[in-house]
């Protein structure tokens, strides 16, 4: 079977909770062996206790050395790294005319930084090996622009030219880094407790109207499920997607179509 990635060993950064959490235990339940790194030690502790074989790992992805130290973690404990899924991400929502440069400047450190330290330090191993699966997890705000939401979409577009960059190199070694491009997550921890509430503010509209909103922008008339980018970690993960490399996937039930 292709898709078969039984034994191999993954790293998943933002693994303690919400999409992070979901990918740590579908790649558990395809046989992998999984660090679960997240910047809440707690909660990563908590995921990977429920799992076959699996570490946590407590790191803050903008910080160089604690990513080094989490990829040496994994090869350590199971002596290679198959898959980095560089999942670690935060948003702040404001207007362009009130962004606080600050805040700002957060977001693309954790989001495109913070991919590029994990691109780094999973590339070394890679390298080493003649193998291995880097998957990115972006956004459609990666593929155009987000209402009020640019440092998020900025940092986004930034990854996918990381991810092809990335891949470009990797090539001649065997290895491959691709990325996916979820659609709105409605019914994640993200969007229930802080999203809905943020574009509500954003928009001078209910959580009820916002909602609605987002569901009738897709044309399969849904949010993505969990499932949805999950089955697409474990392709790209796998020797099933052997001859995809560089590419940016939309997942988002046809609300972006674009390359």
């Amino acid at each position: 079977m292709l898709a078969n990635i039984e034994g191999r060993v993954a790293i998943v950064t933002g693994g303690g909770q919400g999409l992070g959490e979901a990918i740590c235990r579908r790649l558990a339940a395809e046989g992998c062996k999984v660090l679960v790194a997240d910047l809440n030690g707690g909660n990563a502790a908590t995921v990977a206790a429920d799992l076959p074989e699996a570490m946590s790992y407590t790191v803050d992805v903008t910080d160089e050395a604690q990513v080094a130290g989490m990829v040496a973690a994994a090869v350590a404990r199971w002596g290679r790294l198959d898959i980095m899924v560089a999942n670690a991400g935060i948003l702040i929502a404001e207007a362009i005319e009130d962004a606080d440069a600050a805040k700002w400047r957060t977001v693309i450190d954790v989001n495109l930084v913070g991919a590029m330290l994990c691109c780094k330090y999973a590339a070394r191993e890679f390298i080493t090996q003649q193998s291995g699966a880097l998957v990115a997890i972006n956004s459609k705000s990666g593929k155009r622009g987000s209402f009020r939401n640019s440092a998020y979409a900025a940092s986004k577009f930034g990854a996918i030219g990381l991810i092809q960059s990335v891949a470009l190199e990797l090539a001649p070694h065997g290895a491959r880094a691709n990325a996916i491009c979820p659609g709105n997550l409605l019914d994640s921890p993200l969007w229930q407790d802080s999203l809905f509430e943020q574009y509500a503010r954003n928009r001078g509209m209910s959580v009820a109207d916002v909602r609605k909103m987002y569901e009738g922008q897709v044309p399969l008339g849904r949010g993505a499920s969990y499932d949805d980018i999950t089955n697409m970690v474990v392709f790209l993960a796998s020797d099933a997607s052997s001859y995809m490399t560089g590419q940016a996937i939309n997942v988002t039930g046809g609300q972006v179509m674009s390359p």
